[in-house]
């Protein structure tokens, strides 16, 4: 058992790998991010990190969300190191720790799975990562990979109903969808059975509960409505609409990477991962790898640092 954790510290959860367990906090960098309390019980243990909350926009610029982090994580945990974008351990702040989470990942994929397309679907967003290119994915920026298709801004919690979808058949009628936050992909997914109410692990829209029928109202409130007025079907109906164009976003990229990397196959994970093998029929990391697989960044980071130096 490695003697080693792993952290990944994202903009709204920190996931943190310890001996066989796994544990995921909600802990937004845009509010006040008691991240040091969280790891403080760590304090003891060496930890590798990698992160991707320098984005969040409670800072000023990356920088200033490196340093934080850095910073807020050695004050809870002292025997720190910072994964990079380079594939090396860093002990201060650098540029090059920006989301660096899922470098890491295919830093400890690539040599099981050295002709695939690794697909990490998680509760933001979804990463597309070839692994047979390895070396060209070092130093790669989150506005590299949006430009490359190398990650799809969807996830399986927190993204808006209206960031994937314009309009819904609902009960017979092709309805626009309001811009407003009204629900987002965990209700989606929850009323869909594609998640559980304990999988709804993010704040909801309108700060109510979980429940199957809860989750109905808000998505009748995406085009305007209540559940009392289009019912049950017509709530369903704007659910089934969204998953049917999320699956359809990531699937169009990840073909599109396949083809232009000669990729051969798909490997999954991320608390998305069923989707995922649902859409290719693949290999879905999570019935191997169990818990894991929902946190692949900090377990990776973790395997990643028991066999490498720090540069």
């Amino acid at each position: 058992m490695s003697d080693i954790i792993g952290v990944d510290v994202g903009g709204a959860n920190l996931k943190i790998v310890d001996g066989d367990s796994v544990v995921i906090h909600y802990c937004p960098m845009w509010q006040d991010s008691p991240l040091t309390e969280i790891l403080r019980p760590y304090s003891h243990k060496k930890a590798a990190v990698v992160m991707s909350g320098e984005l969040a926009d409670g800072f000023k610029n990356k920088e200033e969300g490196i340093r934080f982090i850095v910073d807020s994580v050695k004050a809870g945990i002292p025997d720190s190191v910072f994964y990079g974008m380079d594939g090396c351990f860093h002990e201060d702040p650098t540029a090059l720790l920006a989301a660096a989470n899922w470098l890491a990942s295919a830093d400890f994929l690539q040599e099981d799975y050295p002709d695939a397309v690794f697909v990490d679907m998680g509760s933001t967003t979804t990463d597309i990562i070839p692994l047979n290119s390895f070396d060209s994915l070092k130093g790669l920026t989150d506005l590299d990979r949006l430009r490359k298709g190398y990650m799809v801004y969807t996830g399986t919690l927190r993204t808006t109903v209206p960031a994937v979808l314009r309009s819904a058949i609902v009960n017979g009628f092709e309805t626009l969808v309001s811009s407003e936050y009204f629900a987002q992909s965990a209700d989606v997914h929850l009323v869909l059975g594609n998640i559980s109410e304990d999988d709804y692990s993010t704040p909801t829209a309108d700060g109510t509960g979980t429940s199957y029928g809860e989750c109905l109202q808000r998505l009748s409130r995406v085009v305007c409505s209540d559940l009392s007025e289009i019912g049950e079907k017509g709530a369903l109906s704007i659910a089934q609409a969204f998953y049917d164009e999320q699956k359809y976003q990531i699937k169009r990229q990840v073909e599109r990477v396949m083809e232009e990397t000669g990729a051969s196959s798909v490997v999954a994970a991320g608390i998305g991962s069923h989707i995922i093998s649902e859409i290719f029929n693949c290999r879905d990391l999570s019935k191997e790898m169990g818990v894991y697989s929902d946190a692949m960044p900090a377990y990776a980071v973790r395997e990643v640092a028991e066999r490498k130096e720090r540069c």
